[in-house]
């Protein structure tokens, strides 16, 4: 499933191309996704004028100028493209080809919306675990999918002190805390295995264990590896590519995830990545320095 830095990729591909620009024309090609489209929901976009493109945790969210917000989560496989003139641009899996001619669409291909200046948004999800929303006016902070959310990650709000104190009782394992989004938002799992791998943490470590000097080195690893899959694109993973239609390269310098059975990257560890199972997901982290 994109995280963070995939659903932020996502968000500043689709930004120069959206905001300040009307959507002329919107079509959608099904009743439901993970849930059902909203009442109106192509009435109320087209014509309408984007505000901005955000993002909250791993929700973009599209402010429109009547004051609504266009709610967009990727789920599993949802992935938008963008021709920015003529042709529509056509990722699968990572290979991409060029198609003219609007007509043309992939057989999931369930919203696809042309900008004012020519641009061409298609939103494609194969598995359709992906969901669209309208909130309207005012009702951002009580919507059930963001009320409750923890601070970002790259924000000043996510701190030492503050995150201390939000797991000072949690006696779950650290790696179940970090994907606790009312802690932190937008963390998911291949993030969480490389800031522990990076702040030299066990993912078994008990949460209430973390506040002092282990948090003063787990929350930089955060901040750290966060910053720095945004500035890679993100990881491509399965299905996941970015607007444009360009892979992600932040799986290239995975230390952790994916890696079990590999030498650990840390000089003079010494230790081999081992894989285990927390919750139902996948873990990989070394024994070796990760205490």
């Amino acid at each position: 499933m994109p995280e963070l830095p995939e659903v932020e990729t996502v968000r500043r591909g689709l930004a120069p191309h959206m905001e300040g620009r009307r959507i002329v024309y919107a079509e959608q090609n099904r009743p439901n996704l993970r849930f059902p489209f909203p009442p109106g929901f192509v009435s109320r976009l087209d014509g309408n004028r984007v505000v901005s493109v955000g993002r909250r945790a791993k929700y973009l969210l599209i402010e429109l100028a009547d004051g609504w917000t266009w709610m967009v989560h990727l789920g599993m496989s949802g992935r938008f493209t963008i021709n920015p003139g003529t042709e529509t641009i056509v990722a699968t899996s990572g290979q991409v080809g060029h198609n003219s001619g609007w007509a043309l669409a992939e057989k999931h291909d369930h919203v696809r919306v042309e900008m004012e200046g020519g641009a061409r948004l298609v939103f494609n999800d194969a598995r359709r675990f992906g969901f669209m929303d309208l909130i309207p006016p005012g009702g951002l902070e009580t919507n059930p999918h963001l009320a409750g959310l923890g601070p970002e990650p790259l924000d000043d709000a996510f701190s030492v002190a503050g995150f201390s104190a939000a797991i000072a009782d949690k006696k779950t394992p650290i790696k179940a805390a970090l994907l606790d989004q009312s802690v932190v938002a937008g963390l998911g799992n291949i993030y969480v295995c490389e800031a522990l791998w990076r702040a030299a943490i066990s993912p078994k470590r008990l949460a209430r264990t973390i506040p002092g000097r282990r948090a003063e080195r787990l929350v930089p690893a955060v901040k750290d590896v966060i910053a720095a899959a945004i500035e890679a694109g993100g990881s491509s993973l399965r299905d996941y590519v970015q607007a444009d239609g360009e892979l992600g390269y932040f799986q290239h310098s995975w230390d952790a995830y994916g890696r079990e059975g590999e030498p650990c990257r840390k000089p003079d560890c010494g230790g081999i990545l081992r894989r285990i199972v927390q919750s139902g997901r996948s873990t990989f982290f070394c024994p070796g320095h990760q205490r």
